[in-house]
């Protein structure tokens, strides 16, 4: 915290002389320093990133990545990580952590920043279970487990897999939900038509746009180049 120093008013003379001045009483003005929040915009379309990726055992122990099978395995595409198609849907996907603040898109799923609180990487990883699902208008909605995913019931299941919300909502309940504008680490984009959200600089998103992949249905895509025509809202404290 800074500390500006604020003199006082001289105290008033109230009557007779005096040999020495009257003392100078001081304040101090604390001044928050500004938070830092992510960019939830970018020109660039390429997510790519080649740096160490580790993984989160259910045990608590972090080891090196070894991502199994070919597709895992498969050449970046135009947005980096794994080619198009090459995720798909499973019970479990692994908990992927990268050094950092950034998350970043590994072979299609997201991995969660190591220097990120514990419940900005559960948002991650709730988002990573339902990469590779289809659209589905309406679906996750009735219960947060479907077959399917439409954009809010996308931004609904990662907040509730970090226990951040307990009952889906929809795009224009998303429009009031939480607190307003960005937040340090997470920021929900929602209108009447349509609801995503970002989390530490990646996007969750069941709309291609932006994203060279053109592929449907929830997965993590490069920041739109604008975001105009949305509310803004974020998790409090996030």
């Amino acid at each position: 915290m800074a500390g500006i120093v604020v003199p006082g008013a001289r105290a008033a003379n109230t009557g007779g002389a005096s040999s020495t001045a009257a003392p100078t009483s001081t304040s101090t003005i604390t001044v928050a320093p500004a938070v830092k929040t992510f960019p939830v915009t970018a020109r660039s379309r390429s997510v790519l990133y080649r740096g160490p990726v580790y993984q989160k055992l259910p045990t608590g122990e972090v080891v090196p990545y070894a991502p199994l099978g070919k597709a895992s395995q498969a050449q970046a595409g135009e947005t980096g990580g794994s080619a198009a198609g090459s995720v798909i849907a499973t019970p479990a996907k692994p908990e992927l952590l990268v050094p950092g603040t950034h998350a970043r898109y590994v072979g299609g799923l997201a991995a969660a920043p190591m220097s990120a609180p514990a419940v900005v990487q559960q948002i991650v990883w709730a988002g990573d279970q339902i990469i590779g699902l289809p659209y589905v208008f309406g679906g996750g909605h009735a219960s947060f487990v479907a077959k399917g995913y439409d954009c809010s019931g996308t931004v609904s299941f990662a907040l509730h897999g970090a226990s951040l919300l307990q009952t889906p909502e929809d795009s224009s309940e998303f429009m009031r939900w939480g607190s307003h504008g960005a937040g340090r680490w997470v920021a929900i984009f929602a209108n009447a038509g349509h609801a995503y959200m970002t989390v530490a600089g990646l996007r969750l998103d069941t709309s291609s746009a932006d994203d060279p992949s053109n592929q449907q249905g929830p997965r993590w895509r490069p920041l739109r180049v604008s975001n105009s025509g949305y509310a803004v809202r974020h998790p409090l404290g996030l």
